[in-house]
C-alpha cells in the first residue's frame, strides 16, 4: 500500500488523485472532540491523522493536527461526493479513517467516519487511560 499526502504537488497531479477528486468534488466538514470521564474532561494534545483510500488501495492523508486546550479540532474540510435529488434517500458518502494517538498514556485508536456534502460530522474520541493494577505492595 502506498501512502501520499493530499497536499503533495506531485501527487495532486496524479491520475489517482484526479479520479478521487472527480468522485468527491464537494466538501464536508469534520469536528474532532477528545475527552475523558464521560465527556467531562477535554483532552488536549491528541494527535489526529485523517486519511482515506483511493480505488487502488492508495492511502491519501488529508489532515494531521493536534487537539487544542478544549480537546477540539474545528472545521476540517474534506472532499465528499455531491448530493443530488436522486441520492437523498441513501446519500453518497466517502469513508475516512481517523487515527487518534495520545502519547502520555500510549493510547492509539482508529475510527471510521462518513463525510457528506455540506454536513459537519462530529467525531468523539474517548481517551480512557489503561488502569494499572497492583502497586508496590502487590495489591
Amino acid at each position: 500500500m502506498n501512502t501520499y499526502y493530499a497536499i503533495d504537488k506531485d501527487f495532486m497531479n496524479s491520475d489517482i488523485f484526479r479520479d478521487f477528486i472527480r468522485n468527491n468534488p464537494a466538501k464536508g466538514n469534520l469536528r474532532i472532540r477528545a475527552y475523558a470521564a464521560n465527556q467531562a474532561v477535554p483532552i488536549s494534545g491528541v494527535n489526529i491523522v485523517i486519511s482515506t483510500f483511493a480505488n487502488d488501495n492508495t492511502r491519501i492523508i488529508f489532515f494531521e493536527g493536534t487537539t487544542n486546550e478544549s480537546g477540539v479540532i474545528e472545521k476540517i474540510s474534506l472532499p465528499a461526493p455531491r448530493l443530488s435529488s436522486d441520492n437523498l434517500v441513501a446519500p453518497k458518502k466517502t469513508e475516512y479513517e481517523i487515527e487518534a494517538t495520545y502519547n502520555p498514556d500510549n493510547i492509539k485508536a482508529i475510527y471510521k467516519v462518513n463525510i457528506y456534502e455540506d454536513v459537519c460530522v462530529v467525531q468523539n474520541i474517548n481517551i480512557v487511560p489503561e488502569l494499572k493494577v497492583g502497586g508496590s505492595n502487590g495489591r
